[in-house]
């Protein structure tokens, strides 16, 4: 690890910053400035005196700070806008001038405005998990603060602004010009609402749910397990899959008890025949009924970036690059207009096909179970690809 030397105090240090240095700058401006909200101001407070570099700094940023503010999307717990941040994000302590020196000025910032129905202590829960991971260059939509609207007084998250916009539009758009390797390059932007909130009022011993439904994991679904990290691989996996088909899962049915009951019964989108091997057994790892069979993130992240290594590979066999030029050869002998799907990108949704959050107040769901055949295809996948690393059972984690 390189170190520096602090210009202002002279002691060494390892991260993009001098952390005493720079905690004592931040400390002697909490008099300047406040959210109104002893609980945001912890959590700006805490960030900046904890801060081990740049990244992991976010402010409380005034909303007359902002201009050109427009709303560019809306969930299932608020409205995204877009915005110029007059400011920009802080880089460093200017020693000379005494003062934050910036990134640079008039910033393209997203402001995440949640909904008056969203509890506070939810929206707080968010604003920290996102702060945990926050990185401006990472897979992880950038934290940069928050303000707070002048008029219905909300707190907003500001946020990196996405400028290819939300995944499934810029696959509407895109999709046909998509390589794997830009597959590699997604940012993650939401974090915390979909979860349990709260006690069921009707069925006091059952949570309620709240989410997208063809994302949640089935044991979430019939209250068997809440939100794990688990979870998480599975909504992974359904995203994936979203991905390297082009399309939504379930588009063309309800997504009701009944979808909720398949999904807990094993039902699953269908990856079409030309997916890579390796893909196709990623994502099937994902979904499995048998939480202790997904994989981790860890194991995911290395087996991904397994995979980008071995795709930019020169001088050596690259199983991965292979497979994926064989589904590219199989797509246009099949004169597909994608490499990876045969369904047209204008397809249409059911009216009754919901993909924003809302409450899933399902009861009496089945325990989830895989479909017949998933384990043995799942099991003849794996087989495949431990006869191309004898040595290893599991080659790519």
């Amino acid at each position: 690890m390189s170190s520096y030397t602090c210009s202002e105090c002279n002691q060494e240090y390892y991260e993009d910053l001098c952390k005493p240095c720079n905690s004592k700058h931040f400390q002697n401006e909490f008099n300047n400035w406040s959210s109104g909200n002893d609980k945001i101001d912890k959590l700006i407070q805490d960030a900046q005196l904890n801060a081990n570099n740049y990244d992991e700094v976010i402010e409380w940023i005034p909303f007359e700070r902002f201009k050109d503010v427009k709303q560019i999307g809306k969930g299932g717990f608020g409205t995204i806008h877009y915005a110029c941040w007059i400011d920009g994000y802080i880089e460093k302590w200017d020693i000379e001038n005494q003062q934050w020196k910036r990134y640079r000025g008039n910033e393209e910032v997203a402001l995440k405005k949640f909904d008056n129905f969203v509890n506070f202590n939810d929206v707080l829960n968010e604003m920290a998990i996102h702060l945990k991971i926050n990185n401006k260059f990472s897979t992880s939509i950038a934290f940069y603060g928050i303000t707070q609207d002048p008029e219905t007084h909300s707190y907003i998250m500001v946020l990196q602004y996405a400028k290819d916009g939300n995944l499934r539009e810029y696959l509407k758009i895109n999709f046909n010009n998509i390589n794997w390797l830009q597959n590699y390059y997604i940012q993650i932007s939401d974090f915390g609402l979909s979860k349990l909130i709260g006690a069921n009022p009707n069925i006091p011993e059952k949570k309620n749910i709240f989410g997208v439904l063809p994302y949640i994991a089935p044991e979430v679904l019939c209250g068997e397990e809440e939100y794990t990290k688990a979870a998480d691989v599975y909504s992974f996996g359904i995203i994936a899959y979203e991905l390297v088909a082009g399309i939504l899962p379930y588009p063309d049915i309800p997504h009701d008890k009944d979808l909720a009951m398949k999904i807990c019964n094993g039902l699953r989108p269908k990856i079409t025949f030309h997916t890579p091997k390796l893909i196709t057994r990623m994502i099937m790892r994902c979904w499995d009924a048998r939480i202790p069979h997904r994989p981790t993130s860890e194991e995911l992240y290395k087996e991904l970036d397994k995979y980008y290594d071995d795709y930019l590979s020169e001088g050596r066999n690259s199983e991965i690059r292979s497979q994926i030029e064989n589904s590219e050869k199989l797509s246009k002998s099949l004169g597909l207009t994608t490499t990876t799907t045969t369904t047209p990108l204008n397809y249409q949704t059911h009216p009754q096909a919901i993909y924003t959050s809302r409450l899933l107040d399902f009861s009496k769901l089945p325990k989830p179970k895989n479909e017949e055949n998933f384990e043995r295809e799942l099991e003849e996948l794996t087989k495949s690809m431990s006869n191309l690393c004898p040595s290893n059972s599991d080659p790519f984690i």
